[in-house]
């Protein structure tokens, strides 16, 4: 199929920074981040297969239970049925995008009287004004790609540390 010029990014990037994305966190064991997130679950919407697999194993090897949507409309669907303790958001992706889903679920969210649920982008772009238009949007944080394990889990960490099992 035709290449996105985001898919092409994200698996030019991938390739380029496979060592970087696989890195422990320092100091931090598995075992003591397995124990950390044990029970929580995640839903991670990403339309680039390499990229869900690898946040998928990533995820799954600190503890998280993870399910998958492949794009926006998919996010909205599953979290009106599903809870879930935090969302990792693509923000390019076919169907619906990462900034609509997630303006599409905090008006749900106010609609229904649920509570916040954390949202994290997911983007190529590493720019401020990036950064900026996720937050506009609604995201709670931003993590750029490819992903690492150390920002990864301390995202994760500071923002599930702030829910109550």
């Amino acid at each position: 199929k035709p290449a996105t010029p985001s898919s092409l990014f994200d698996s030019i990037m991938l390739a380029l920074h496979r060592e970087t994305a696989l890195v422990k966190v320092p100091h931090v064991t598995p075992a003591e981040l397995s124990r950390q997130f044990s029970g929580r679950r995640v839903l991670l919407v990403e339309d680039n297969e390499v990229n869900r697999e690898l946040a998928h194993e990533m995820l799954s090897n600190i503890g998280l239970s993870v399910d998958v949507a492949e794009n926006g409309l998919q996010a909205v669907e599953a979290i009106q049925q599903t809870p879930y303790d935090l969302v990792l958001m693509d923000c390019q992706m076919p169907v619906m995008d990462g900034f609509e889903a997630t303006t599409q679920i905090r008006r749900w969210e106010m609609a229904n009287g649920q509570p916040r649920l954390p949202i994290v982008a997911l983007t190529a772009g590493a720019f401020e004004e990036d950064r900026q238009n996720c937050l506009a949007a609604g995201m709670d944080d931003f993590l750029t790609k490819p992903i690492n394990m150390a920002d990864l889990s301390a995202t994760i960490s500071r923002l599930l540390g702030k829910q109550t099992l």
